[in-house]
């Protein structure tokens, strides 16, 4: 009798749990199927295309027009609509895995990873996500696909393609010849080759993976600034290409103020305290071993800088940038860049007096590189230019310094400063 009672106390326990169980299945608007998973093709969704309306450089000519160039700029992305099977995939890019019994998904994994999906989102015969950018997809890999159901489990192969080699951080934007650059990004394991993309000069690889690349830089006559251009390889695709949105500098053609470890083109010391100048030891450059010492002292109104007195720098249109490397001290500070030809002269110009174009802010205790676009001579004075005016008030030039303006509180403050140069 006990027994009788327990067997009819388990069937409406039963029965109310298969009710649950399919309203749960019709919540997802299809019912799940109970044979083994099968998948037949894998679709793209939508993928993320390079938006070339949003990478510009802009060059002045020597009328102070401007001349606006649109690249492609593969740090921002927009979002395209597509439709086609693949055996491939791209990170950050969406896909719809087509196939039978597809219902009762518990688990979708890629080259070993675990991949979100949401149910709801698919049916019976389909599960939409997105690749995420966790995947490995430095070969050799799997290249395998597996979709695990509440009934079985099936494989599938697919390719996660690598990333168009992407530059996150630099060691220099300048170069000269033999000198060597590390790059920190992604991709760099699928690169087979490196150029100059301005003028073809071969890039050489000093060792890589896929977060680093070393590079050995080539000897230029010609070339001013130019991008990386890639080759990589891609899936199928062995001769990929695409070209850093960095621009590095090639000092060998630049006119150079501290270069190599010291002063050139008739360039010295021109600073108000001491110790100053050229002096061994906080070098920026590859393979360098000094750089320029700036001394400010606590509370003072100083201009530390330098001074070629013959013969000078004579104004040229085709100089287009003003470039150097500074370390800050102990706190952040506003620099105001000044000079014997400039607005304002070679003198205490105060920050709020100055224009956008000599405001330097120079970060505590770390290497900073500045790129400050010139303006010719005939430009007409703004304070919002942003445009450094160099030769405004002369054609040659004799000074150039930074003034750091005093404030209560201030401490001793030492910056450093190296390849400073006015690039083509």
């Amino acid at each position: 009798m006990k027994r009788s009672l327990t067997f009819y106390w388990i069937l409406p326990v039963l029965a109310v749990f298969s009710i649950v169980s399919c309203k749960k299945d019709k919540s997802l608007g299809y019912t799940p199927g109970t044979g083994a998973p099968t998948i037949t093709k894998v679709q793209t969704v939508n993928k993320y295309v390079a938006d070339t309306v949003l990478q510009s450089t802009t060059i002045y000519n020597s009328s102070g027009i401007a001349t606006t160039t649109v690249d492609t700029n593969f740090n921002h992305k927009s979002l395209t609509a597509l439709d086609s099977t693949t055996v491939t995939g791209n990170l950050g890019n969406m896909y719809r895995i087509t196939g039978t019994n597809l219902g009762s998904a518990t688990k979708l994994t890629i080259n070993g990873v675990t991949v979100y999906f949401n149910r709801a989102w698919g049916s019976d015969n389909t599960i939409i996500f997105t690749l995420p950018t966790n995947i490995p997809y430095v070969q050799p890999q799997s290249n395998t696909m597996v979709v695990t159901t509440l009934h079985g489990a099936v494989s599938y192969k697919f390719t996660t393609l690598p990333p168009p080699p992407t530059i996150l951080q630099v060691t220099d934007f300048d170069f000269w010849s033999g000198s060597q650059i590390t790059l920190t990004g992604k991709g760099f394991a699928s690169v087979t080759d490196i150029k100059l993309q301005t003028t073809g000069d071969e890039v050489s690889i000093v060792s890589q993976n896929d977060s680093t690349l070393v590079l050995q830089m080539p000897s230029s006559s010609t070339v001013t600034e130019s991008p990386l251009l890639f080759t990589y390889t891609s899936g199928s695709n062995t001769g990929a290409k695409t070209a850093s949105t960095a621009v590095f500098n090639d000092l060998d053609n630049a006119y150079t103020i501290y270069f190599k470890d010291s002063f050139q083109n008739s360039w010295g010391d021109n600073s108000w305290s001491h110790p100053s100048g050229s002096q061994t030891g906080t070098p920026h450059a590859f393979g360098g071993t000094s750089s320029i010492e700036a001394s400010y002292p606590a509370g003072a109104w100083q201009i530390e800088g330098w001074a070629n007195w013959w013969p000078g720098f004579a104004y040229d249109a085709s100089y287009k940038y003003l470039t150097f490397w500074v370390k800050g001290g102990k706190a952040t500070h506003t620099l105001v860049l000044v000079g014997d030809k400039m607005v304002g002269g070679y003198g205490q110009v105060q920050n709020a007096n100055a224009y956008a174009g000599q405001l330097v802010t120079v970060p505590a205790g770390v290497w900073t590189f500045v790129k400050i676009p010139l303006a010719p001579p005939s430009t007409a004075f703004s304070s919002t230019s942003t445009l450094l005016n160099y030769w405004a008030n002369g054609s040659t030039a004799n000074q150039l310094g930074f003034f750091l303006q005093g404030q209560s509180g201030d401490v001793n403050e030492t910056m450093y400063f190296d390849e400073v140069a006015f690039v083509k």
